[in-house]
């Protein structure tokens, strides 16, 4: 599936318990990645995505706001070590790039690699990738739905 996205919307790709919120990245910029060892820097291009992934769900608001944290304002990403107590805590998570791939197998928050998103089992599977003109969505199970919402 190919889905339009201009810079003045989200798209809203959503489960019955679970969603992603993603943007284009508008414009390149360095992304810091903090962890343990040290940090990273990737460019964001101005044409990647930005996903927010919330893999039980939750305020679209926060997503809004942590989305905007990322594509707007440039804060870095904190990626924990893969038993650190804190990942159970975090309700969502970003990540950026051309393409990107959900996966129910991983740990919130303890993954730089940004081709990859902690999902649901719902959402599992679904792969990302930028165009020119917006998204390619597939791998998607059924039962999941899209809507547009305004970017503000």
């Amino acid at each position: 599936m190919n889905c339009p996205l201009p810079d003045d919307r989200l798209l809203l790709i959503a489960g019955s318990d679970s969603f992603f919120l993603v943007a284009k990245a508008g414009e390149r910029f360095a992304l810091c990645i903090e962890t343990f060892e040290g940090e990273v820097c990737d460019t964001v291009e101005e044409g990647d995505l930005v996903v927010v992934s919330a893999p039980e769900g939750g305020p679209l608001e926060q997503a809004k706001m942590l989305l905007a944290l990322v594509r707007t304002y440039r804060m870095p990403l904190v990626v924990l070590p893969p038993h650190h107590p804190g990942s159970r805590r975090l309700s969502m998570v970003v990540s950026t790039g051309p393409r990107i791939e959900a996966s129910c197998q991983i740990r919130r928050g303890t993954h730089p690699e940004q081709h990859l998103i902690c999902s649901s089992g719902e959402l599992a599977g679904t792969r990302l990738r930028a165009t020119p003109e917006g998204v390619e969505i597939t791998g998607f199970q059924a039962g999941i739905t899209f809507e547009y919402l305004p970017a503000t």
